[in-house]
């Protein structure tokens, strides 16, 4: 995994027959911003990963070699690769272009293998490999701690729809973006959010893509907004709430639900079951749609959490991650 950003720095005193450690407490505030805009996401592997292979001339140089979707290639003839530039600039300088030493990782272990290549149209030499370093899409802002200047958001991991692999990252970065339309979620089928976004108008850098979200260092200008007391499980109660996302544009709407149940296991996901009341969502989006992941849930003065999931068979319906389980994330 990435770095962390907070490392809480242990001071042993041994004096005489004396032990002594300070308690460590938690880092981030009482109070933070709850988000609610479009962002554009962009996360870069920590390899190259195979998501589809091909044949060369009848034969697949993949499968010869032990290759499979979701591998990540992280050597080739013993040089490092991190990115597809890498990878083509090491096949291009080889003088073998025959074959290749490529050593991947598949799950937690690490091996090597020959991949022969095959020469196709043009007498170029093909690997037979589809592969990719990055992922680019769309969520929700959770928050930003001000005083930290960290950030969380989607409250689930990003998933390499291919391999169905959560991606490992080496960096990635967060951006502007704009809700240009909306399709409806029906019984059976959510919808989503269609956006455009500016790559350019960065708002900050991802350290980690974990099961309870994304988070990194906020790195523009902290925006002039409400601050909310950070919501325990003990301090969510049955009953109204709200949620804040965008369903066009780039405004940033509150829409009514109502909180139906709750759960404390922070290792979960879906601690919090609602279903959507506001009649103007309802009658947009259909209820909770592709896109709003991470929108934060707000209940009186607390954030208390953030959209994560939506009961397909009733996308009125939908679950959500308590906040203090992402805002422990970040610092771990």
């Amino acid at each position: 995994m990435f770095f962390k950003n907070l490392k809480n720095k242990l001071l042993i005193l041994l004096s005489l027959s004396f032990l002594i450690i300070p308690q460590v407490a938690s880092a981030y505030s009482d109070y933070i911003i709850a988000g609610g805009e479009n962002i554009g996401i962009e996360l870069n592997s920590t390899g190259v990963i195979i998501v589809g292979t091909y044949e060369v001339d009848g034969t697949n140089p993949a499968k010869k070699a032990n290759l499979q979707n979701g591998d990540k290639i992280i050597k080739i003839n013993d040089q490092d690769i991190s990115n597809i530039e890498d990878m083509l600039n090491v096949i291009e300088a080889t003088n073998n272009k025959e074959s290749l030493s490529i050593t991947y990782k598949r799950g937690n272990k690490e091996a090597t293998t020959v991949l022969e290549l095959k020469k196709g149209d043009n007498n170029v030499y093909k690997t037979g490999l589809y592969v990719k370093d990055n992922i680019t899409g769309v969520g929700t802002l959770t928050y930003i701690d001000p005083a930290t200047k960290l950030f969380g958001a989607l409250g689930h991991e990003i998933i390499e729809k291919t391999t169905g692999q959560k991606l490992e990252i080496k960096d990635g970065k967060i951006y502007s973006s704009e809700v240009t339309g909306v399709t409806r979620s029906t019984l059976g089928k959510p919808g989503e959010k269609s956006a455009k976004y500016d790559s350019d108008n960065i708002f900050g850098s991802v350290f980690e893509n974990t099961t309870h979200g994304i988070f990194g260092n906020y790195t523009d200008n902290i925006p002039n907004k409400k601050l909310y007391a950070v919501g325990t499980a003990d301090d969510i109660n049955i009953g109204e709430a709200k949620i804040l996302t965008v369903i066009d544009g780039t405004t940033v709407e509150d829409f009514s639900i109502n909180i139906l149940k709750v759960n404390s296991n922070k290792n979960m996901v879906k601690n919090i079951l609602f279903e959507v009341t506001d009649e103007n969502l309802l009658k947009t989006t259909g209820g909770i749609i592709q896109g709003m992941s991470g929108s934060p849930i707000i209940q009186g003065e607390y954030i208390i959490g953030a959209v994560t999931h939506v009961v397909v068979d009733d996308p009125t319906k939908g679950y959500g991650i308590l906040i203090t389980t992402m805002l422990e994330e970040a610092e771990n």
